[in-house]
């Protein structure tokens, strides 16, 4: 069974620090790119930074970059997502999910983060 067991969410004060950690089990994930997503109340969802199965590679959206660093543990199958000078705007609920058709349907119950101003 596919899980992703995201966590490390919470209440910080804007220009704060939160780092993210997302367990993921059920599938080969040293076999995968991993991704975090992020949905703010009212907003779809989208996507925040992703990274390729060895590391070699990752990728950030623009509003992100700069603050935000993606990485991952293939020992551990977890990946982490280490937030720095945080804004209001951050705000949102935040999920990890392999990359992949396959995975599609899947999503955890995500972790809320709380930037207040």
């Amino acid at each position: 069974q596919v899980q992703f067991v995201e966590s490390g969410g919470g209440l910080v004060q804007s220009g704060g620090s939160l780092r993210l950690s997302c367990a993921a089990s059920g599938f080969i994930f040293s076999s995968y790119s991993m991704r975090w997503y992020r949905q703010a109340p009212g907003k779809e969802r989208e996507l925040v930074a992703s990274i390729t199965s060895n590391s070699g590679t990752t990728n950030y959206a623009d509003s992100v970059k700069g603050r935000f660093s993606i990485s991952r543990d293939n020992a551990k199958n977890t990946v982490t997502l280490q937030m720095n000078s945080l804004k209001p705007e951050d705000t949102a609920v935040y999920y990890c999910r392999a990359a992949g058709n396959y995975f599609v349907n899947y999503w955890g119950q995500g972790t809320q983060v709380t930037v207040s101003s």
